[in-house]
């Protein structure tokens, strides 16, 4: 009965392989989101070599030695091994490196600030495609997209062509959240007055799904929206659709919209202003508000000059 469980146990990760295949983790749509699971799984598999062993002993050494089997040879003088000692260290340790090897040059590869050098795998960046801008703010609790090259903005519904390398910029209006679409490329943080960067390309058309991975309070479930795979003559009618919106993304409309408000529904916003997505980094959307470069420019001293005196600060 006993070796009967323990089959069942060896085909358990199996079980769970073939149950994940559809796991968007696993099988994402995205080139640097697909090199991400490359690593998850290449890790897995190395690491898999020293625990899968290990478990099978434990397995194989208590049945052996149970109480019942008498005929099990039992050496009460044996206390030291060289072969054990070497085996027992040497492939830990190469393993310890192997896993190393791969997560360092992988994370070096795909970090997030690094332009694509290539859209798929046997395919570069052609030199004559600009990546498609999009700036991303997180508002308590949902996401506002701008397209600076075509003078649109959405909340919750973000769009990009097939095959066409995307360069978003990321900030937040309040608090810390996290921005992650699990099928185009991994998950980076938002922060109020901070910038993030993160580089990433779609492959194959198609609704995907985004959400924050932060916990950012009472609305924190709600805060989803819909990223659309399209190729190009789709997109161009998405960006009309949001052109023919007809509101318009100003300083007034973006105090409304950045109040706390959960499920919100999707907007288009036909224009918005040039400056707003610096205003929201800046910190300074409402009127007379100082932008922190300013801030942070004013308060260096000039080329050349000595700093100021804390009485010739307090002067000036």
């Amino acid at each position: 009965m006993l070796v009967k469980h323990f089959y069942r146990l060896l085909l358990l990760p199996i079980v769970l392989i073939l149950g994940g295949c559809n796991l968007v983790l696993l099988n994402p749509d995205g080139y640097v989101a697909k090199q991400q699971s490359d690593i998850m799984i290449s890790t897995t598999i190395i690491i898999g070599l020293i625990i899968v062993p290990v478990l099978i002993a434990i397995a194989v050494i208590a049945w052996r030695y149970r109480a019942s089997n008498t005929q099990a040879k039992y050496d009460d003088k044996w206390d030291h091994s060289p072969q054990l000692e070497l085996l027992v260290w040497a492939v830990p340790l190469l393993i310890i490196i192997a896993v190393g090897a791969v997560s360092w040059t992988g994370t070096h590869q795909l970090d997030p600030y690094r332009p694509l050098d290539k859209i798929s795998e046997h395919k570069p960046v052609p030199a004559n495609i600009k990546p498609l801008e999009v700036d991303v703010v997180s508002l308590r609790w949902k996401w506002l997209f701008f397209y600076p090259a075509y003078g649109i903005a959405t909340v919750n519904e973000l769009a990009a062509p097939v095959d066409m390398p995307i360069h978003f910029k990321l900030t937040s209006d309040t608090m810390m959240d996290s921005f992650f679409i699990p099928a185009l490329v991994g998950q980076v943080y938002t922060m109020p007055g901070m910038q993030t960067v993160l580089h990433g390309v779609i492959n194959k058309p198609g609704d995907y799904k985004g959400f924050s991975a932060n916990y950012s309070g009472a609305g924190f479930t709600d805060m989803r929206f819909t990223f659309h795979g399209m190729n190009q003559k789709d997109f161009n009618n998405w960006v009309e659709k949001v052109r023919a919106g007809g509101h318009t993304l100003d300083r007034t409309a973006y105090d409304k919209l950045k109040q706390p408000s959960r499920a919100e529904p999707i907007h288009y916003y036909a224009h918005s202003s040039p400056d707003l997505y610096e205003r929201i980094l800046n910190r300074c959307v409402d009127p007379g508000q100082m932008c922190m470069s300013q801030t942070m420019v004013d308060a260096m001293p000039s080329r050349g000059m000595e700093p100021a005196s804390a009485h010739g600060a307090a002067m000036h």
